[in-house]
Formats: structure tokens, sequence, C-alpha cells
């Protein structure tokens, strides 16, 4: 592969130049080597790695996580799958307990909302808000 700058990189990737500045400077993309004129070359390692994150981070893992993962990834055989899945094992605990705090947060939103029989009255005299600005 030839050398891409960032905005070939960003293009490729589908990931915004200000997105791929952001994760070289957090550390996630190693700094890229520089042409003579002093513009950013990224190779196949930036390309692979910002794929990685992106796919990551659709996955819902937070920055510190990915970094994580990055930093499971990297070593050389100095960790174990089994680190790998724990970390992914308690992502899939953290997404549990926000889908359970969801559907607690729809059930009192439908129950509130079953309050309201959506006329044409005033909405001074909504169910929904007086539930909002009661204790």
């Amino acid at each position: 592969m030839n050398s891409l700058t960032r905005g070939q990189l960003a293009k490729q990737t589908g990931c915004n130049i200000e997105t791929v500045r952001y994760f070289e400077k957090i550390g996630l993309l190693p700094e890229p080597a520089r042409s003579a004129s002093g513009y950013r070359l990224y190779e196949d390692v930036h390309l692979r790695r910002l794929k990685f994150i992106q796919r990551a981070k659709a996955l819902g893992f937070s920055t510190e996580q990915v970094r994580q993962l990055l930093t499971l990834s990297d070593s050389d055989d100095h960790h174990t799958r089994g680190e790998v899945k724990s970390l992914t094992e308690a992502h899939i605990k953290e997404i549990s307990d926000k889908i359970r705090d969801l559907q607690k947060l729809k059930k009192n939103l439908s129950e509130i909302s079953s309050h309201c029989d959506g006329s044409h009255g005033s909405a001074k005299n909504c169910p929904i808000l007086d539930s909002l600005f009661s204790d």
C-alpha cells in the first residue's frame, strides 16, 4: 500500500478527519511518519488500527475499553484470550444493565403517558407535565 494522507485515510475508512486527529492525540493511533514537506504519511498499520477502533466503537466499547483492547492486541503474547473475553463480557454486562435501565425508563414513561388523553386541551393541565413537576 502506498502512504495515505490524513484526508485519504479518513475517506477510506469513512471516519471524520477530526476524529482521526483526536485518536492520534489520545494515543489510540500511533503518530505516523512525515514526508519531507511535513505531511503525515499513514500506512497499512494505521488503516487497520483505525478500522479496529471504528468497529469496537460501533459495538459500544468506550474509548478506554478500546485502549485496553488495543493494549491486549499489541502485546507480544503477554496477554491471553481470557483477558480479551473478560473485558468483552464486562462490556456485555454494562449493556445488559443499560437495557434494564432503559426498560424501567420506558415503563415509567409509558405509565406517565397513559394518564394524558393527547387532546387539544391546554398543556398547562397536562398530566405528563404535572408528573414532572411533582415530587
